[in-house]
Formats: structure tokens, sequence, C-alpha cells
């Protein structure tokens, strides 16, 4: 048996453009005796509670979270948490119980996202029952999207309208490091098909950057709302979002002209550094780069990409030469062929993107220019850390 009344409580979606609430999540909790609310979550995962109970718990829920949208705003959507452990169960062409809890509680399906919980069961049932929701009006979302092995041949065939992020996944992403980039990676897949992102777990200002940085259609998180019985006020966050917007913006704009100051200083150490391998490049007559303490190495290719010269690296005394990646070609990297197609022109210095270098596992950012009248590239390693 399971202990307590069951009922919906409810976390807002915050739309990023707008700063109002969107939509909601419906989360199940038990009422208890002494009126304090407990997470139906640990049920679900104990091995000593019957399926057949989980299932009714969870059609409760579903029930409550329904009969109460009545009274949140027309415009606002439901999301509501779907296993495909339920789905296994369903005969043949049965009717799907989620709709017809919709119809019981005259709920437009267009108001409804079934928010798939896992991937790992369902199989070709699964794969009926959404496009039988998606027929009806409803939309599909997949949660915690990125978590594990993420199952993206399944995601992409089930073509979602909307990606959770994981929410570990993602706080983690928000700290640094290389699970950054994974999320980045994952956002960047969604917006190419389609999908518009959820960004759940957002707790504090730098997640909510890092969500917005992402492209996050809707934040969800502790920062505005725990999950409550009673619904907030549409415009109930609006002053506080846009001043962490706000805040984020500014600090945007501080990173751009840290970049842009960064290019007058390449500018000028390239400059010199040019003037230096068209008089032959002698080792003691190149500069102490003691004012730029971010350059990593100095090389050159050809325009094909092959390197030509060894990396010379400063180890705090003197210039030391690398000569292993001689004859190496680095055409291929993205960071090549972007200055390749922008830098043409002689005169011009251009900046690669972000990049994690293979070799040094290091964070960089590559500025080249053609010298020699367009048969040599000169190019800069920069330690991208070293500039924040």
């Amino acid at each position: 048996m399971i202990d307590g009344q069951p009922l919906a409580v409810f976390q807002p979606f915050i739309d990023t453009a707008t700063g109002r609430i969107a939509g909601l999540e419906a989360l199940g909790r038990l009422r208890h005796e002494d009126g304090s609310l407990h997470s139906v979550g640990p049920l679900f995962v104990d091995p000593k509670v019957s399926p057949a109970h989980l299932r009714r718990l969870d059609r409760q829920i579903r029930d409550d979270a329904l009969a109460r949208l009545r009274d949140a705003p027309a415009e606002w959507f439901l999301s509501i948490n779907i296993s495909p452990r339920w789905i296994t169960w369903l005969r043949p062409n049965q009717a799907l119980p989620s709709l017809k809890q919709l119809e019981r509680h005259d709920v437009p399906p267009q108001r409804v996202v079934f928010e798939i919980t896992e991937l790992g069961g369902g199989g070709q049932k699964l794969m009926g029952v959404v496009e039988r929701y998606r027929e009806a009006g409803a939309r599909i979302a997949i949660d915690d999207f990125g978590a594990g092995y993420s199952q993206l041949d399944r995601v992409l065939a089930l073509q979602p309208d909307i990606l959770k992020l994981d929410m570990r996944l993602f706080q983690e992403a928000a700290r640094g490091g290389p699970s950054g980039e994974v999320v980045r990676a994952l956002a960047q897949m969604a917006e190419k098909t389609g999908c518009w992102i959820i960004a759940e777990g957002v707790e504090t200002e730098a997640e909510l950057d890092f969500a917005l940085e992402c492209g996050a259609r809707y934040v969800q998180g502790y920062l505005f709302a725990r999950p409550e019985e009673q619904f907030f006020a549409a415009d109930a966050f609006v002053e506080r979002f846009a001043q962490l917007r706000e805040q984020y913006v500014q600090r945007k704009l501080a990173e751009r002209a840290r970049l842009m100051s960064l290019r007058q200083q390449l500018a000028e150490l390239m400059s010199l550094v040019r003037h230096w391998a068209e008089r032959g490049g002698e080792l003691d007559s190149l500069l102490n780069p003691g004012e730029y303490p971010w350059l990593l190495r100095i090389y050159q290719c050809d325009r094909h990409g092959t390197q030509l010269t060894p990396n010379l690296q400063w180890d705090g005394q003197c210039w030391q030469e690398d000569a292993r990646y001689l004859g190496h070609n680095w055409s291929w990297r993205p960071y090549f062929y972007q200055l390749l197609a922008e830098g043409w022109e002689e005169r011009r210095l251009t900046l690669s993107s972000t990049y994690r270098d293979a070799t040094t596992n290091q964070y960089c950012l590559t500025a080249g220019q053609f010298i020699d009248n367009g048969r040599r590239l000169l190019l800069l390693d920069i330690d991208a850390a070293g500039l924040t």
C-alpha cells in the first residue's frame, strides 16, 4: 500500500524571451496525516511497491493536475511525465488512458506536453503511442536528455518537440570544463532538429547564464520557484528575470570588450612577429613575450596547411623549439580552414573560435595572418583560459 494522499504540485517554466510563465510541470507528492508533502519519486524505484500500485498512483496524480489546469491561464501548457513502462502494458489498439484523461477533464491536447521520462522501454509501442499523442495535437518532450546513454537514434526517431537537458549534466556543465562542450553540442543538435530546449535544475545565476548561452527556450528551477500546490501569477518573475538577463547581457558585452582588446594586442604582437619572420626568424632576435602571457606558441604553415617551422614556445627565460610537428598538415582542423577562408588577404588578421587542443587538452584560439605574398601563414596559439 502507498501511505498518503496523492496530489500534484507544479513548477513553472519561465519563457526566456519574456520572463513570463509559459507552462507548468506536474510533479507527484503524497500528503501525510501531519500535512507534510513528500515526493513520490522514491516509490518508483522501490522494488517492494507493485507496478499496479504505481500505475494507479501515476494516474491519480495526473487526474489532479488536469483537474486543476482549468484554474491556470489559458495560454499555459502542462507537462506530464509518461513512463514507457506503462506503455508496454497496453493492449493492441487500446484507447490511450492519458488521452482519455484529457477528454474527461476537457483539456485540449494542444495544452499538454507528454514528457517521456526514459527511453529504455516501450520499443515499437512507444513509437506508436507517441504518434497517437502527436495526432491528437499534443507535443512530445524527452526528459533527462544527455544522461548516460542518450540513445540518439531513438530520440531522432521520436522527433520530439522539446528536449529537457539532464539536470546533473547541465549543472556540471555550468561550472565549466569538458561537459560544457557536450551540453553545447547537444543544444546545437536540438536547434538543428527544430527542438526547443528546456534547462531544468537552474538554481544559480551561473546556471541561468549557461542556459541562455545554450539557447534554452524555457528555464525551470529553484532560482525562480520550487514546486508548489498553488499557481504563481503569470508575471511573477518578469522583473527578476529581466534583471538577471540584463546582467547576463552585460557580462557578455564585457567578454566582447575583452575580445576586442585582445584583437588590438594581437594585432600589435602579430606585427612584431611578422617583421621578425620576414627578416629571417632568428631565435635570438624574437621578442620577449612578457606582455603577452596568454601566448602559447608560434609556428608557420604553407597555404595548404603543412607546418613549415618548429613550434616556438617560451619557457620563462628563452624560446624553445619543438620540431615534432614539422610536416604535419592541419588543414582539416576547423580553426585552420576558418582562417584560410577569412584571412586570404595578406594584411588581414583572423581569429578562430575557441576549441580544445587535441595535443595539450587546453582551450585555445588561433590567430593567423598570411605573409610572404600569401605563400605562408603565420600562426599564434593563445590560451583561452588565460584571457578570462
